[in-house]
């Protein structure tokens, strides 16, 4: 089964936003590189023949997470949803043109070296699956996104372990959509 977590709207940011946290709230800050899936019409027990249906299109995504307080936390939300923790873009290309999202080369760039590469075919859920899935739980909303999963290559997990710092940059770009691109910015304060 997909894990299923929230991430609140004052996560949400765009192309060339800057990713913000305190280090008096987490040292740990890791990039994701993930396709986000775009609902554009109501589902509610969808199967996965029609899920696609109800796909309005596709936007790269950086599910920005503080280990720290995700692990520590035995769930996940704090950890996900700080603010500026959810990068979008750079713009949404709809499902005509990617169809169901499958066969797209992922990446992630950390100040211009890649750390995570992959390909959207390669997903653990294919998109229909995961809405499907979500559908059958939630009534899924125009206007909802739900971000797909990263490929192997997160700061996390690498050894040694690599963090998002100050002055950063980081960049996920996905085939046929575009390379979002966003500076981070860590300060002391609250």
């Amino acid at each position: 089964l997909p894990l299923i977590f929230a991430k609140f709207p004052n996560s949400l940011i765009g192309h060339m936003g800057q990713i913000r946290w305190s280090t008096n709230v987490t040292r740990k800050v890791d990039y994701e590189a993930e396709l986000a899936v775009i609902i554009g019409k109501k589902a509610k027990n969808v199967n996965e023949g029609e899920a696609l249906e109800s796909v309005f299109g596709y936007t790269c995504a950086n599910d920005v997470s503080a280990r720290d307080l995700q692990f520590g936390d035995g769930q996940w939300v704090r950890g996900k949803s700080l603010d500026t923790f959810c990068p979008l873009g750079p713009w949404v290309v709809t499902k005509d043109e990617l169809g169901d999202g499958s066969g797209l080369t992922i990446r992630c760039r950390l100040n211009g070296e890649v750390m995570q590469e992959s390909n959207t075919s390669r997903m653990i859920f294919p998109v229909a699956r995961i809405v499907s899935f979500l559908s059958r739980h939630f009534t899924l909303m125009p206007g909802d996104l739900i971000l797909t999963g990263t490929p192997s290559g997160v700061g996390a997990f690498r050894e040694p372990s690599v963090y998002l710092k100050d002055g950063d940059e980081v960049e996920v770009e996905i085939e046929g959509i575009g390379v979002l691109k966003n500076p981070c910015r860590s300060t002391s304060g609250q």
